[in-house]
């Protein structure tokens, strides 16, 4: 490992330690995101529950609020239940754009590493070259140098490509699962003011 690395040059330390971002940020992400943190089943039905026998009260919404982003979305709902629709509605919607905040937290950082892998390699690649040119001498070529920097260009290249390639497809699967949870989250949310408003006739 340590032969590949003096192969490749300096320049490989900063996609290593992009690489090293990028696990973390992918192994965060995954326990953060799981479906049964963010969407736990059985909260709505259970809400729904206790509204229907009237056994609201501030403690429980708290409770409620702290359990998951979901349990957020609609405890501010049901904080607002004595509230014309379209204050619970707005209610429920502020505190959804804040869950989305606290859902895509590092995503754009991983987007980031995944943009900029490439950019990193060809960097890399361009100090090869520099080594390459510097091989060129008044007496001939040094092939020592010469094979150096040969070394250094390819190894940046291959691995700025293959650090963007993994952060890029977790970035994508990432977002894609935070929109899917939104979309069920504003769905459930308004389950719950049917409901709610449903119970006042």
């Amino acid at each position: 490992m340590f032969s590949l690395i003096q192969a490749a040059g300096w320049p490989i330390w900063f996609l290593i330690i992009a690489s090293i971002a990028a696990v973390a940020l992918i192994v965060e992400r995954s326990i953060s995101l799981r479906r049964d943190k963010v969407i736990p089943p059985g909260v709505l039905e259970e809400v729904l529950t206790i509204c229907r026998n009237s056994q609201i009260t501030g403690e429980m919404a708290q409770r409620l609020a702290l359990s998951s982003p979901l349990g957020r979305v609609l405890a501010s709902g049901i904080r607002q239940r004595g509230a014309p629709r379209d204050l619970m509605k707005e209610a429920m919607e502020e505190a959804g754009r804040a869950v989305s905040v606290d859902l895509e937290r590092y995503l754009s950082a991983l987007g980031t590493i995944a943009s900029t892998a490439p950019l990193l390699g060809l960097f890399g690649t361009v100090i090869g070259m520099i080594e390459i040119f510097g091989a060129q001498g008044p007496t001939g070529t040094d092939p020592q140098q010469l094979a150096h920097g040969i070394s250094i260009a390819l190894y940046n290249t291959a691995f700025g490509i293959l650090v963007a390639i993994p952060a890029l497809i977790a970035y994508r699967h990432f977002r894609a699962r935070v929109d899917s949870y939104l979309v069920e989250m504003e769905q459930q949310s308004l389950r719950l003011v049917d409901v709610l408003m449903s119970e006042r006739k």
